[in-house]
């Protein structure tokens, strides 16, 4: 698989360390990091990822990816996509 880095261009997955799903936010509440930290969705379809590019720029990315093709539609610095 190769993922579009908006800084070092198209790479190989190899390069990156695989976070998870970039949209659960953390709690406030120390009851709730229960859900936050092991109850997660795996869903079939777009879903928007975190990905840290350890053996290149060093950026944490959100990768938006199809579980079901691989196909990665978009990549962008997770500060921005935070905006």
């Amino acid at each position: 698989m190769r993922i579009p880095c908006p800084f070092c261009g198209d790479r190989d997955a190899r390069e990156f360390v695989y976070r998870g799903d970039a949209s659960p936010v953390r709690p406030t509440e120390p009851a709730d990091f229960h859900d936050y930290v092991y109850l997660r969705d795996n869903p079939a379809g777009p879903l928007r990822e975190h990905w840290y590019h350890a053996q290149g720029c060093r950026n944490w990315l959100v990768v938006t990816r199809d579980t079901r093709t691989h196909e990665i539609s978009r990549a962008e610095f997770a500060r921005a996509a935070d905006r």
